[in-house]
């Protein structure tokens, strides 16, 4: 069994979620470079030395060449800083998504999932197909310096993949400036006036 936590590793490492190699998984796959908040790269864990030695073999020299050496000194600063820090960063995480998801919510947004508290990762999904769609909404709020993932929202019908029916949103990197709940708030009430309020889109961008 593969699980693939590249994702939610830091929320894995920050004890928010269960460690799935304890939960029986034979293999983790993660990225350094989401919620465990490193330089671009990945990782595979294993909890049983032969399934190790098998992925070991495979990887090099077949799929991998070489490893990147600039990467690691970056990769082990994050690893210390998780040692130590992980499980408030992670918890703020958790919050600080929770936060957004209900102010977006509360401002007139269709966050996906309100029925299981919309979110238990990093993550919000919004579906703003009555706002133009994805590829609309992340163009508009990129040009006020809020970057976004246009996304398809499950449950939805989704005919056209190309200009997808919702956004997914990260909380993370803002998490790691020091940002907490008020500042979702604010977050959020920049996401109305751009996409609700229509205001002007230099104004927002300064603020």
């Amino acid at each position: 069994m593969v699980y693939d936590a590249a994702h939610v590793y830091g929320l894995i490492e920050g004890k928010v979620w269960s460690s799935p190699l304890k939960e029986g998984a034979d293999i983790m796959t993660v990225s350094t470079h989401k919620t465990f908040p490193g330089p671009q790269g990945g990782a595979i864990f294993s909890d049983g030395s032969e399934v190790f030695k098998q992925v070991s073999r495979t990887i090099f020299p077949w799929f991998v060449s070489n490893h990147h050496l600039h990467r690691l000194p970056a990769t082990a600063v994050t690893a210390i800083e998780m040692k130590y820090f992980g499980e408030s960063y992670a918890n703020q995480i958790t919050r600080n998504s929770k936060a957004l998801a209900e102010a977006l919510a509360e401002r007139g947004f269709k966050v996906i999932g309100e029925n299981l508290g919309y979110t238990k990762s990093h993550q919000v999904a919004v579906d703003v197909r009555q706002f133009g769609g994805g590829n609309k909404i992340a163009k508009l709020l990129e040009d006020a310096n809020i970057i976004v993932n246009k996304t398809c929202c499950l449950m939805i019908s989704q005919k056209n993949v190309s200009d997808p029916s919702g956004l997914r949103i990260g909380v993370q990197e803002m998490t790691r400036y020091g940002m907490k709940e008020s500042e979702m708030e604010e977050i959020a009430e920049l996401f109305k006036k751009v996409i609700i309020d229509k205001k002007d889109i230099n104004e927002v961008k300064k603020r």
